[in-house]
């Protein structure tokens, strides 16, 4: 059984078939015919879209506006250029095809990464679940991923320039995009990507001011910072964001409020400690183990995750699973089941329901299996002796001689 599941998760056509088809019918099922019109009542998409509405009327990107949705807004103007296109769409077409473009847009990154065919059809075989969850609650997030992917990308390819255009972007419609510095030690030419920072960081600045006001981007800059901080607080005591090591912590102990630096100062010294083997940050196995490290990072120390949000955390785990010396040992094999199951599977109706009510939810145990694969990664990056080349040959024949078998 367990052959014809390897067969299963590496037939590309069924893979590809259940990741856009599984993404369209979570964004066809938020779609309903009413007084003659096709409407939606997916609620991000109504923020996302007037995200631009607000941008070219010069109204509050970061107020209440009941009127049209409910949560609050908190992505920057340049999110407002990037959803314009579906924003000026009727809604039911838009939102069909903002989910597409989303899982689209992840695809391609993923397809574009330094692996084997076999290796980039694992990882989205290990997040079809995680894409149809995100494209259920219309979020951005795996064009998040995308932009830091194609940082990776364009670092390894020397095209600097592009790779500073990826993090300046994913930084600009949400914060999660600055991880893509954190690549920065890889890259070939540190100035010039410095440069191509500056200059992306000015023309991405000015760019809304042509559909807006000059006076208004500078207002709003000024505006987000403490809607950042309000949203921060906010996440404390949210019931559905802080799902992070902080959050766990506090509700297994009933700490609260908890003193987040004692963990979050801790969590950066080792993602620090971890990048710092300079002899190899040209050796791609360490690479893709600190970009696996880094998305993991960037989600289960921050306030501002959800259950939703951990499709980015789960692309950092899948590509530390392909990334592993092959045959894996039982230990990382337990460490990937468990974070399937209780990490992906747990906020899905494929997870016991009371389980998810009374266990995984209230302590924030989805943080747990994710946690425990940040700190393998952490220890590998410190302490293992990587080989001059990639894994990557010997991972695909051993996989393929498993499932041959």
């Amino acid at each position: 059984m367990l052959l014809q599941l390897k067969k299963i998760v590496l037939n590309k056509p069924l893979i590809l078939t259940l990741w856009f088809g599984l993404s369209l019918f979570a964004a066809v099922k938020g779609v309903h015919y009413h007084d003659g019109v096709f409407t939606t009542d997916h609620n991000n998409y109504f923020v996302y879209k007037h995200n631009f509405l607000n941008l070219i009327q010069q109204h509050s990107l970061f107020g209440e506006q009941p009127e049209f949705y409910f949560d609050l807004n908190h992505y920057g103007p340049v999110f407002g250029l990037i959803i314009a296109p579906f924003a000026l769409m009727p809604d039911a077409i838009g939102v069909i095809l903002w989910v597409m473009f989303l899982a689209w847009s992840l695809y391609f990154a993923i397809m574009k990464m330094p692996l084997t065919d076999m290796q980039k059809t694992v990882i989205l075989a290990l997040n079809v679940n995680s894409i149809m969850g995100s494209s259920g609650n219309v979020q951005v997030n795996p064009l998040i991923i995308a932009f830091v992917l194609f940082s990776f990308i364009f670092i390894r390819k020397q095209q600097d320039f592009w790779a500073a255009l990826m993090i300046i972007l994913g930084t600009a419609i949400k914060l999660y995009g600055v991880v893509g510095l954190a690549l920065f030690f890889f890259s070939d030419n540190k100035i010039k990507l410095v440069l191509g920072l500056i200059f992306w960081s000015a023309v991405l600045f000015v760019l809304p001011m042509l559909v807006s006001s000059p006076a208004f981007i500078i207002k709003t800059y000024h505006d987000w910072y403490p809607d950042l901080v309000a949203k921060n607080a906010a996440n404390m005591v949210s019931t559905r964001a802080y799902v992070c090591v902080m959050g766990m912590l506090s509700r297994i102990f009933n700490i609260v409020p908890f003193p987040t630096l004692t963990v979050l100062i801790p969590g950066m010294a080792l993602f620090a400690w971890s990048m710092f083997r300079i002899k190899y940050w040209r050796n791609l196995q360490y690479q893709l183990l600190l970009l696996a490290s880094t998305l993991i990072f960037s989600i289960i120390f921050s306030s501002s995750s959800e259950p939703p949000t951990y499709i980015i955390a789960f692309i950092g785990v899948s590509i530390w699973y392909v990334n592993l010396d092959r045959p894996i040992t039982g230990y990382e094999r337990f460490l990937l089941i468990f974070a399937l199951v209780v990490t992906n599977f747990s906020p899905s109706d494929l997870f016991p329901r009371y389980l998810r009510e009374h266990l995984v939810f209230p302590y924030y145990l989805n943080v747990l299996p994710c946690l425990m694969i940040w700190f393998k990664i952490i220890h590998e990056m410190i302490t293992k002796e990587f080989k001059e080349y990639p894994q990557a040959t010997e991972w695909h024949l051993a996989t393929t001689k498993q499932v041959r078998a």
